[in-house]
């Protein structure tokens, strides 16, 4: 009886050592998943929601768990203070000016809060601080926001089938475009004449280019007149030459028009004589008197060198005239 007694002693004292051994194991494999007996942090955020998160949830950060969720409590008129328990070892990268957010671990699975944001710049986050909880987008605002969506979505739907079935009607330009074959060959038309007025523009913007290039072609004209100045105060003379023979032709043109003008007059002799047809006449008449009495007088004349009263000396004055003559041509 002793022996089995010991027997089942020894047997409960291993199983009793067993079971020690797989509880202190599970402690230890628990306790290191949850990072109970690694050194920690605490800092804490405000959300004015926080959708069901509960202690004891994960923290993440860049997608790596680095604490848990000690405590919830409420602060103030709606709102939530969630105190995290983050490891010493994931400190040194989490910045003061870092962000918090509550989201899902997976799908449908259980709500964790994430920390993201923070520049390199920034202190590193302390025991005791505090970091910035963004307004978690509830369930109903994303419904209100999917049935505002639905709402206009419906709406432009509406508006599109009443467009469409007017286009379908011929209504409007564009209905009309599709109904009416003529709108359609003179809208075809008009492309045609807006892109032959292109390519005419930019021939005309080519030949332009090419004119300018070749005014400013160094030694020419246009060159010349931009650029010597003695070119330029040549042409500038010229230019007062001409201007000179236009105001001395100016004055002839005047002077003409004033002779014109006396011409014209009655107040002279010769306008009278270009204007008054009768005084004309009467100029006309005396110089054909005048005329005709020259001849009376030269055949009196010549009757007065056969007269024998004077012929005597007639005949003297010719014989001195001939003298004159032969002694000019002796010497």
């Amino acid at each position: 009886m002793d022996a089995k007694e010991n027997r089942r002693a020894i047997i409960v004292g291993l199983f009793l050592a067993l079971g020690l051994a797989i509880f202190i194991i599970g402690v230890f494999t628990l306790g290191g998943q949850s990072k109970s007996f690694a050194k920690s942090i605490h800092i804490s955020a405000v959300f004015d929601d926080v959708a069901g998160l509960k202690p004891g949830n994960n923290v993440w950060f860049s997608g790596v768990k680095v604490g848990t969720i000690k405590e919830i409590r409420f602060v103030g008129t709606s709102e939530v203070r969630v105190r995290m328990s983050i490891d010493e070892n994931s400190q040194q990268y989490i910045h003061r000016n870092a962000g918090v957010h509550i989201g899902s671990d997976g799908l449908i699975g259980n709500k964790i809060i994430v920390i993201d944001g923070g520049s390199p710049g920034a202190p590193i986050v302390q025991d005791g601080d505090q970091l910035q909880a963004a307004k978690l987008l509830s369930t109903d605002d994303m419904m209100k926001t999917l049935q505002q969506n639905n709402e206009n979505l419906l709406s432009i739907t509406s508006d599109f089938k009443l467009l469409s079935h007017k286009i379908l009607q011929g209504k409007g330009t564009v209905g009309t475009l599709m109904a009416d074959s003529t709108m359609a060959v003179q809208l075809k038309a008009s492309m045609r004449n807006l892109q032959i007025a292109t390519a005419s523009a930019a021939l005309m913007a080519k030949q332009l280019n090419t004119f300018s290039n070749t005014m400013n072609t160094k030694g020419g004209l246009a060159d010349k007149l931009f650029t010597d100045t003695t070119t330029f105060n040549r042409l500038k003379a010229a230019a007062n030459q001409f201007q000179a023979a236009a105001t001395n032709a100016n004055a002839i043109t005047e002077n003409l028009k004033t002779t014109t003008d006396k011409l014209n007059s009655k107040d002279n002799a010769v306008g009278v004589l270009l204007n008054d047809p009768k005084s004309a006449e009467q100029v006309r008449s005396s110089i054909s008197n005048l005329q005709q009495a020259t001849i009376k007088l030269n055949d009196d004349l010549e009757a007065a060198q056969h007269n024998f009263l004077l012929k005597g000396f007639f005949k003297d004055r010719a014989k001195a005239k001939a003298d004159s003559i032969k002694k000019a041509q002796g010497k």
